[in-house]
Order: structure tokens, then sequence, then C-alpha cells
């Protein structure tokens, strides 16, 4: 068999509803069709976890949930429960997370070239707004000597980044200092905020030092900066650290339906990940000083937006198997839905933990089988799983593909109703009375 397994690492939640005879069955035979279960207790004790860090290390702060990740409702009042906030980049994220009870304080607003719609709604809720460019900050302030005063972040173009699309140039950066403090009574400038690709935590401790000096100069000419936002790009791990390894050395194109190559994966196991990450970045020394001393002696408040990271193993989605066939040395299963609901294909590569099968009927001396998956499309490209994935017994109509840990961007940053196709609803799961129950999100 020219492959090898990648089981994905899951909470007991998960394994505690596979285990359950009639639940999974039970959704798909109400929904009729593929779905995406969400657990909001999960991100709840991601939220938490973040929190915690914050609160050890002795550092004021927020953590942003970045909404874009996943458009569930359901996480929305766990943010509010838990006193942490949201990141928007449009109009209709903005006025969900309101409508979810998200107070206007707590939602910030990211994102290029907002519209003129986002940025008054913004003002109106008194949201904190990271301004991109020059032209924005004037728009924002005609709009805030109306309906303001306006909170808002200035967002640097980080030096190790200078082609990003986003943030302030250097040149730009001292024109809107100046443009900030002239404006002063409608413009309440609250600090910094960059983004940067990558999951490091050297350069976004080391940027962070950086923008210190900055909010000091930004206090000596009269702004009242106080906040500096690390953006996202929290890292995340799926996989073992020595399947990862196999896979990574071993792989050959043989081990992908059709020969199929893809040109980078996301690193599935990595180091430090999540909350962890976070207070690495904060144990970083300059001048021989962590990072989070440096941030409490000078009284600077940490804001973070992990998206991904708070979604970790937060949710699955699950495809009804609708055939089975052999092909040349591997099967070829097809599933209700389309490779548009895991967005790894569509961004060129490929979501490796294996999916795992819930057999309708389980077959005691079955042969093991490998198999790429295929979407329900007439489409060629339309796969979900070009990995011949080693299976237990060949996938049969009536059974169940479950993709693990999906909640984070694989849901729907990329879903189409091609062919009018509903797409896949989301289910949220809770426990009550030691056992789980269901509901669709809204």
């Amino acid at each position: 068999m020219s492959t090898i397994s990648l089981p994905a690492l899951e909470k007991p939640w998960a394994h505690q509803v596979r285990a359950d005879p009639r639940l999974l069955f039970d959704i798909a035979h109400a929904v009729g069709g593929p779905y995406h279960v969400v657990y909001p207790e999960q991100f709840g004790d991601n939220l938490r976890a973040f929190q915690s860090v914050l609160g050890d290390r002795g550092v004021r702060g927020q953590v942003y949930f970045g909404k874009k990740a996943n458009k569930a409702g359901c996480w929305l009042p766990k943010v509010a429960q838990l006193g942490g906030a949201v990141d928007v980049a449009s109009a209709p994220e903005l006025i969900h997370a309101l409508a979810q009870g998200i107070r206007g304080r707590d939602i910030g607003v990211t994102g290029a070239a907002k519209s003129d719609e986002l940025l008054w709604l913004a003002v109106r809720h008194g949201c904190l707004i990271a301004i991109d460019s020059l032209d924005e900050l004037d728009r924002l302030a005609a709009l805030a000597r109306t309906d303001g005063p306006a909170r808002l972040l200035l967002r640097v173009l980080p030096p190790r980044a200078p082609h990003s699309r986003f943030g302030l140039s250097a040149r730009d950066l001292e024109a809107a200092l100046v443009r900030c403090a002239e404006l002063r009574p409608h413009l309440d400038m609250s600090g910094f905020s960059f983004h940067l690709d990558g999951y490091a935590v050297e350069p976004r401790a080391e940027l962070a030092w950086e923008l210190i000096e900055l909010i000091a100069k930004a206090r000596a000419a009269g702004l009242p900066a106080q906040a500096l936002c690390l953006g996202g790009g929290f890292a995340c791990t799926y996989l073992a650290a020595d399947d990862w390894e196999a896979f990574t050395t071993g792989h050959t194109d043989d081990w992908f339906h059709a020969g199929k190559r893809f040109d980078k994966f996301y690193p599935y196991a990595q180091g430090p990940v999540g909350a962890a990450m976070l207070d690495a970045i904060l144990a970083a020394e300059f001048d021989g000083v962590p990072l989070a001393q440096h941030l409490r002696d000078n009284d600077i408040r940490l804001f973070l937006e992990p998206g991904r990271a708070l979604l970790i193993d937060a949710g699955f989605t699950v495809f009804p198997v609708q055939g089975f066939k052999r092909n040349a040395d591997h099967g070829i299963t097809t599933v209700a839905g389309l490779s548009m609901s895991v967005s790894e294909q569509w961004k060129g590569s490929e979501f490796l933990p294996d999916p795992i099968l819930v057999p309708h009927t389980t077959i005691a001396d079955a042969e093991p089988v490998a198999s790429c998956v295929g979407g329900a499309s007439c489409m060629e490209y339309d796969v979900l799983t070009w990995r011949k994935v080693p299976f237990p017994q060949a996938p049969a109509p009536g059974d169940l593909l479950v993709y693990p840990n999906t909640a984070g961007y694989q849901m729907d940053k990329n879903e189409s109703e091609f062919h009018q196709l509903p797409l896949p609803p989301k289910i949220v799961l809770t426990r009550e009375d030691g056992r789980f129950r269901w509901r669709l999100d809204r």
C-alpha cells in the first residue's frame, strides 16, 4: 500500500461523539447531506488558555477572536460570556457580532480599504478600528466629526515584509501620527497593530519590542497610545510529530491519486502552539528583560487576534459516502458534498489528517483498502483528498466519512452552492445530563 496513515490528534469529546452508535447517522438523516459539527465548549477552553497566559504574565490585554476563520454564530456568545472580543472585517460580520451579544467596544475592525458602511457602523458602536492607509484615516476622521470620537490603531507595515498589501509605511506612519494629533478631539489613537505571515515566535516578539518605542513617541506627541496588537498567526498542531516527520521525509507522488503534486503543506506538527506560543512571545528577552515586563513597565495593553488557534479541536466535518470503486492500485470514494468544503484544496494544497470512516455496518473480516476521496460534482479536480488514505474496510453507500479538526478555516472559507447543492449546515453540540444534544447553528 503506497501510503501511510496520518491519524489526527483529537480531544476526548470527538471520540465520544463518534462512539455514540446513532448520533452522527441521526444528524445525517435529518440534514440529508454533509454537515459540520461545532463544539463551543472546546472553543471556550482555548480562549481561556490565551487569557490565562496574559494573566499569568501580568499583562493587561484582550483576545480578539478572528471571526473570518469560521462563520458560525455559536462562538460569539461564548466570547461574550468569557469577556473576550471579536475581530471583524466586513459590515455583515460586524452586524452578526452585535446581534450575538458582542458589545461595540469589544469589536476590532481590520481589513484593507474598509467600506464607508463598515467605518460608519464601527464609529457609531465604538469599535476599535485598525487604520491601513492615509485615505482611510481621512475618511474615518470625516465620520468621527459627526458620529465620533473614533477609536483606532495605526497598522504598521512590517519592515521584514515590505511588499505586504497591509500597513502604513514609515513615511505614511509619520503623517498619520501628525493627523491624529491635529484631530485629537475626534480621533482616539489607541496604539499600533501589525500582522505577520508564518508561525514563528521571534519576529512577533521583535516587532512588538520595536513598537514600544513608537508608542513612547506617540505619547510624547500628546496621543493616548496605550495598546499594541500582535495580529494572528498562532500556530496549531494536527498530527503527532513522528507521523508528520514520516510524511515529510517519505512521501512520493505515488502516495497521491494520479500522481498529484503539491508545492507546500501547512505545518501539521509544530511548536510552540496556541497559548504556549503567546507565552513564548511574552517570555522573549530584550535588554535582558522579558517582553512581558517591558509591556508592564510601559503600561501597554497587548491585543491579539487568533482565529484558527481558538478553533483548534472545536469541530469536524461529516460527508455521507455515495459510492466506492477500485481504480488500479487504490479505491476512489465519492461523497455527498464538494471539495470546496475542505478549503485547503482551494489554496493549492491538501488537508492531510486522515478522514475517519464511520461504517454503517462493520465487516469483521474486511480487507483494508487505500482510497482517495472525491466530491459529488462533475469536475475532475473536485477531490477532497488526493492522498491514498488507508481505511479498515471499503467505504460503502450509507457510511460516513469524518474529516477531523476542520473548524479553523476548513469549514467554510471557500464553500460554494455549485450544482445548486446547499451549503453544509453547522450543527452545534452541547453536553447535557451526560449526553450530547444538537441543534442548528443560528
